[in-house]
């Protein structure tokens, strides 16, 4: 099959199996033909953990320092008084047997959830529909609280969470083509810090195996390990 002109452009750019440099690798992302859209940059990361082990899961949060660029839009479960916090707070959508009944009846344009925890029985019958989005709210993520205008406050500031899946890979937006270079390399540095912290104490050999940067509609490119590790020196 003919590749397009687009795609014979980004041929020319990327070098297959050469291994970039951070920065190097977000200039060619940037070089790349511009699509009519403003695409995300993906960051994905190979773990040397055994994924098949419950305490082997890597998972957490980190608040992005530039955010992700994603317009968030938040929902958040509770009763009373905490309706007219969480609105004030900046959720989109507040509610509680009103919003479970249109989620259920497939309602899902929203990319955040929060509850306050006497919500959460409720809320876990949604698992269905939030769960394979990953938008179940969790304590350890900080979704489920009592103090919904601060959790609120980190969703809209760019806080994610992020977790290994089944081989033990962490994919996650860190940014939009439209961010400045350096922009882009403070998110990657600050997820990668959040996941070395993550690391679980069970986890035996190379921890961060290979990782790679790509683009909405660019190529995937190989990412140097031990270039990130200078620049994280650096930083601190």
């Amino acid at each position: 099959m003919r590749r397009s002109k687009r795609f014979r452009e980004i041929d020319k750019l990327a070098v297959e199996g050469k291994i970039y440099k951070l920065e190097e690798a977000i200039e060619l992302l940037k070089k790349c033909p511009p699509v009519k859209f403003d695409q995300s940059v993906e960051l994905s990361l190979k773990t040397g953990v055994d994924a098949q082990k419950s305490d082997q899961q890597v998972r957490g949060t980190v608040s992005l320092p530039n955010g992700t660029g994603k317009k968030v839009v938040l929902v958040a479960f509770a009763k009373g008084d905490k309706l007219k916090e969480a609105l004030d707070a900046g959720a989109d959508y507040a509610g509680n047997e009103d919003l479970f009944e249109k989620i259920k009846g497939g309602w899902t344009d929203f990319s955040a959830v929060v509850t306050t925890p006497d919500m959460m029985r409720e809320v876990g019958k949604l698992g269905k529909v939030l769960g394979p989005r990953g938008l179940m709210p969790t304590p350890k993520a900080g979704t489920v609280t009592n103090d919904l205008a601060k959790a609120i406050a980190e969703v809209k500031a760019g806080k994610i969470e992020f977790k290994s899946d089944k081989h033990g890979m962490v994919n996650s937006i860190v940014g939009k083509m439209s961010f400045a270079k350096e922009k882009l390399v403070e998110n990657v540095i600050s997820l990668l810090t959040s996941i070395l912290k993550a690391k679980p104490a069970t986890a035996k050999g190379q921890y961060l195996k290979s990782l790679s940067l790509s683009s909405t509609m660019g190529p995937g490119l190989k990412i140097d390990l031990s270039a990130i590790a200078e620049l994280q020196t650096a930083k601190e």
